[in-house]
């Protein structure tokens, strides 16, 4: 058994009256958990209000007030490859994420991810991520390393100051030519929950995307991210028609299976820049991790040519 040392928070919504119990709040924002599980785990007092006090299975549902709650799974997957820290002072700390490994923890994961590793290695728990990369994308990660520059640091990334670079490899028909699109779309949830999807509305992420070379029917692509939705840049690929390598969410989801530690997501994080709020210098970190470009045999996973979707509700430009 997996049992986070650090809770989790969940905020109870505005809804119409009359208001459901927190163990039913739960068990909706949480399906994968049954019922019978929070109701456990609320007798043992292991879920607490904003005061730390436990809450009961008699305590009333709130709106706006937070619920936290310890992470537990039963079997906790190991992900048998190492992060790498590249900087660290009083203030930051970059690290360099594996494929696989998740941020922060969720779903299966607790003790396996980026975050709870550092905490163990550095032996600091104030640390705190300032942003997130998917748990398939590999790449550089900032932390956090104190709260009182904290918000600081948060600050450039809900304002767009951060500048972020990844790469991918993706499908590509061999007689397309370099060149650069710029993507501006909406992109919310969609079904299942966690795949997301553009739609119609007012715009929120905006991606630059370049296509650098060609070989056979595999591109090598430098993406930039201005806006940070989640898994922006999978589903601005998957629109242009360039399904990342081994993508198992886009264009089409793939049946649910064990991850294949020999086909990973063909997405790095690859640098970050920005102007440092304490200093006012320039700061730029680069990553390592190397996409399969250079290998001689690549088995994507959706090597599928006809990587197409509906385009109507982006706003595309081609940028010769």
């Amino acid at each position: 058994m997996g049992i986070s040392t650090h809770a989790s928070v969940v905020t109870m919504p505005e809804t119409g009256q009359p208001y459901p119990s927190i163990v039913t709040f739960l068990s909706r924002r949480f399906p994968a958990i049954p019922r019978d599980v929070w109701e456990m785990r609320i007798s043992e007092g292991k879920v607490l209000d904003e005061h730390s006090r436990p809450v009961t299975l008699e305590t009333p549902y709130t709106p706006l007030k937070r619920i936290f709650y310890f992470r537990e799974v039963t079997i906790e997957p190991s992900i048998p490859f190492s992060e790498n820290i590249l900087f660290q002072d009083d203030d930051i700390l970059v690290a360099c994420k594996p494929h696989f490994l998740p941020v922060t923890p969720g779903g299966r994961y607790v003790h396996e991810c980026l975050l709870n590793r550092l905490r163990r290695s550095t032996g600091n728990e104030d640390l705190a991520p300032l942003h997130r990369i998917d748990r398939e994308t590999a790449g550089i990660v900032l932390f956090s390393v104190n709260k009182r520059s904290r918000g600081l640091y948060g600050r450039l990334f809900m304002e767009g100051r951060v500048e972020k670079t990844y790469g991918a490899l993706a499908v590509c028909s061999p007689s397309q030519q370099p060149a650069s699109w710029e993507v501006a779309d909406r992109i919310e949830r969609g079904e299942p929950w966690f795949r997301m999807k553009s739609v119609p509305g007012m715009i929120n992420a905006r991606s630059a995307v370049t296509l650098e070379d060609v070989r056979g029917d595999t591109g090598r692509f430098v993406l930039r991210p201005h806006t940070g939705k989640t898994h922006q840049l999978r589903v601005h690929m998957s629109g242009l028609g360039f399904g990342i390598l081994n993508d198992r969410y886009y264009p089409e989801l793939q049946t649910e299976r064990e991850d294949n530690f020999a086909t990973p997501l063909q997405l790095v994080a690859q640098a970050l820049r920005f102007r440092d709020p304490l200093t006012g210098r320039v700061r730029e970190f680069a990553s390592e991790r190397p996409l399969l470009w250079n290998t001689s045999t690549i088995q994507p996973e959706n090597s599928s040519s006809n990587n197409t979707e509906q385009r109507s509700n982006r706003e595309i430009k081609i940028l010769q």
